[in-house]
């Protein structure tokens, strides 16, 4: 009874929550004009080979973007530069890769590690302002969003190479491309070799931070800095290192899409992913299946606003509106359930006691 209790209770906030985000989307629909019928419908069709491949792919990308926003979240960081540190990293690892100076594997190999290396300096200077300066890393890394942004498109221009009305860098050598993995023979279309680095963070998110002591360090000084600091933590060490390593992943996140699709890095690459991985980790809970779940959920919802926009004329904003819409409802859901929860509990407790006290009413009687 109490393992149905405890499945129950667990999954309450996500069932909640996928009502809330669904009603509240369709009135939002109706209310604009769309027609909820043919949202839903386009919305629930199973994708298509091609359709599932691209869903993988970017869910890769934004697993990574999640796993970099919850490990600053674990440590009660709330690290809004994700999408700096990953701009930063993979024009970082382009500009290497794309001279040559390496061959094959090997230049692939340390274009990786520059991109985190990248992406771990620029969360340094946010940690840094953090632990010697106290300036919250809320606003700091709101600054470095912009000031990245700026950094990035000025070295782009004085090293990129123009190619019609855009700018990239040089084109990465194909010996040091990674090729993809064909699950569908027939999708036209192929997994991204370096989406793989996303079962690899996956699981490495799940050993250090559950297995391991600095792991545990690391979540007892997000819940309570006092205490971490009685038991012996330095909590200077731990903000500065949960940082460092927030950026080091953000650093991957455009490596697959570099090596397996673009090959250099221009300004049409992709934008506004880290500010994705953020909700996707709100929606995960910081979990890392609950992160593959979200980046799964905002993948999808990605893919088919196309088929939205082109069979039912609905615009790709109500997309992103939904997923907005998601996040929220997964924080609300999960308030509500814990009150409960919470309420359930002292009402337990109360009866315990009163059961007691009537015990020892009748034994001095």
């Amino acid at each position: 009874m109490k393992r149905l209790d405890r499945l129950v209770t667990m999954l309450a906030a996500p069932v909640l929550a996928l009502l809330m985000a669904g009603l509240i989307s369709s009135v939002l629909l109706w209310v604009t004009g769309y027609s909820v019928g043919d949202f839903w419908s386009i919305l629930l069709t199973w994708p298509q080979p091609r359709q599932l491949t691209n869903i993988l792919n970017y869910g890769a990308i934004l697993y990574l973007s999640g796993v970099a926003a919850a490990i600053g979240f674990k440590m009660n960081l709330f690290n809004i530069g994700v999408e700096s540190q990953y701009r930063m990293g993979v024009f970082a690892a382009a500009a290497f890769a794309g001279t040559g100076w390496l061959s094959g594997w090997l230049n692939t190999v340390v274009a990786i590690v520059i991109a985190m290396l990248a992406g771990a300096g620029w969360a340094a200077i946010a940690a840094l302002l953090r632990v010697f300066r106290g300036v919250s890393e809320v606003i700091s890394t709101i600054m470095l969003n912009a000031i990245a942004g700026l950094l990035v498109g000025y070295f782009l221009r004085q090293i990129g190479v123009q190619s019609g009305n855009s700018t990239a860098t040089k084109t990465i050598p194909e010996s040091s491309w990674v090729g993809g993995i064909t699950i569908f023979s027939d999708a036209g279309n192929q997994l991204l070799g370096l989406s793989l680095l996303a079962v690899v963070v996956g699981v490495a998110y799940w050993l250090v931070l559950g297995k391991t002591r600095f792991g545990f360090n690391l979540r007892a000084t997000g819940m309570s800095e006092t205490a971490a600091v009685a038991s012996g933590v330095d909590v200077k060490k731990m903000i500065i290192v949960a940082m460092l390593l927030s950026g080091a992943v953000a650093g991957l996140i455009g490596m697959p899409t570099l090596f397996g699709d673009a090959h250099n890095y221009g300004s049409s690459f992709q934008t506004g992913i880290g500010f994705a991985g953020i909700a996707v980790a709100l929606l995960g809970r910081n979990n890392p299946i609950g992160i593959l779940f979200g980046a799964l959920i905002f993948s999808y919802l990605h893919e088919q606003a196309n088929n939205l926009n082109i069979l039912a004329g609905i615009s790709p904003e109500i997309v992103q509106v939904t997923q907005g819409v998601t996040v929220i409802a997964v924080v609300v859901a999960y308030e509500l359930v814990r009150r409960i929860k919470v309420a359930r509990e002292q009402a337990a407790v109360a009866v315990s006691l009163q059961a007691d006290a009537d015990v020892d009413e009748e034994v001095a009687a």
